[in-house]
């Protein structure tokens, strides 16, 4: 995976943007239907955010959209000084400070928003997560992990929840913990965990994808979810039910290369339901802290590797627009169901360059949806 400079190729983690680059990245991001992938490939077809937000009106009308909103300069100057003001850093992906294990997500945000103690994001970090209506039993394992693991040298990241959640944050405030965000930093959720936030920041941090002012909504928390274990080496579930917001975490640590363990519970409580059935899959089972850092060790071993995504050698030319009858076959390839992105320009008889030139003026459109593992499909 690209880590994104400004001319759009791969930086060092020496690299640095200068206040004009971060501008524009915050611009491009904050752009209508432009996510971390589609920045991803913006920035490096378009030679730099700059030129990207150029080609946007033109990608987006041409992908059916009548019109775009593209962020202005100066909403994204006040975005940037209220953030400053807050003690908000905004770093970019493959400066120094930027997480080096989210990083290798292919859906990594393009800037994250960290207040508090930014070397808390450069420890070896294991995730806890679990049912917000947790037992008494659970919070007390949640809490006894959290400070032994804290103990033992690892960061806790957790996503601020209620119960499983604010027991491992509470536990591990004094080692360093991270909380990661469902909505901006100027709108904590929930709001009574608010001094509990500000408590952990003396050797923790937070950390937010999202503007400075979004309130958080529903689709927000899977969101914040895939960056709770993008930030980990392994994630531990607790307790979660069948349907619950946890074993989404627990499905994209899977999906990132990440560890996934699983704390068995009593089969009559339907708390453990969905950790119990993470245990029939394959899930790594915790009783201890012992269990996790004898799983962990050889990982933190072997370093940091990107997750492969196929590869599309033809360079995507900025200046170039597809004709009628390419676009007319890619779009009738597409629909609900997800396609792979190789499948397409097999089956179009077009180019990479070309298939994906249609797939970010659809994008731009507000028409496509893009998912784990190169494919996509229309909304």
């Amino acid at each position: 995976m690209l880590a994104m400079g400004a001319s759009g190729g791969t930086v060092a983690s020496t690299t640095k943007l200068t206040d004009e680059q971060r501008l524009d990245w915050l611009r491009l991001i904050r752009s209508d239907n432009v996510g971390p992938r589609t920045f991803r490939d913006l920035v490096n077809a378009y030679g730099g955010a700059k030129g990207a937000l150029a080609a946007l009106p033109g990608l987006a009308r041409r992908g059916g959209a009548a019109r775009t909103t593209i962020c202005s300069e100066e909403n994204a100057q006040a975005e940037i000084d209220a953030s400053r003001a807050r003690g908000i850093d905004l770093i970019a992906l493959g400066e120094p400070d930027y997480p080096p294990r989210l990083q290798t997500i292919d859906d990594a945000p393009p800037l994250i928003a960290v207040r508090g103690d930014i070397t808390a994001l450069s420890r070896p970090l294991i995730a806890i997560v679990g049912s917000r209506n947790a037992s008494a039993v659970g919070l007390k394992f949640a809490a006894t992990l959290a400070r032994d693991l804290g103990e033992a040298g690892y960061g806790i990241v957790s996503g601020l929840a209620r119960g499983i959640d604010a027991a491992a944050h509470r536990a591990s405030k004094g080692t360093g913990t991270v909380a990661v965000l469902a909505g901006g930093h100027a709108h904590i959720y929930p709001a009574e965990h608010i001094p509990m936030l500000e408590d952990l920041l003396g050797h923790g941090a937070a950390v937010s994808e999202m503007p400075l002012t979004h309130e958080p909504r529903a689709h927000d928390f899977p969101r914040r979810n895939r960056l709770i274990s993008g930030l980990s080496v392994g994630v531990v579930i607790v307790e979660a039910a069948k349907r619950s917001g946890s074993l989404i975490t627990a499905r994209m640590a899977g999906e990132q290369g990440r560890e996934v363990f699983a704390v068995p519970g009593s089969p009559l409580d339907p708390r453990a339901e969905g950790t119990n059935g993470l245990l029939k899959q394959g899930a790594t089972l915790v009783t201890e802290a012992a269990d996790v850092i004898a799983a962990i060790e050889p990982i933190l071993g072997r370093g940091i590797e990107p997750i492969e995504e196929p590869a599309h050698d033809e360079p995507l030319p900025p200046d170039h627009e597809p004709a009628e009858d390419e676009r007319g076959r890619i779009v009738g390839l597409l629909g609900p169901s997800p396609i792979s992105i190789d499948d397409l320009v097999r089956l179009s008889g077009t180019s990479p360059a070309i298939v994906r030139t249609v797939l970010l003026e659809l994008e731009l459109a507000g028409r496509l949806e893009r998912h784990g593992g190169a494919l996509v499909s229309l909304v």
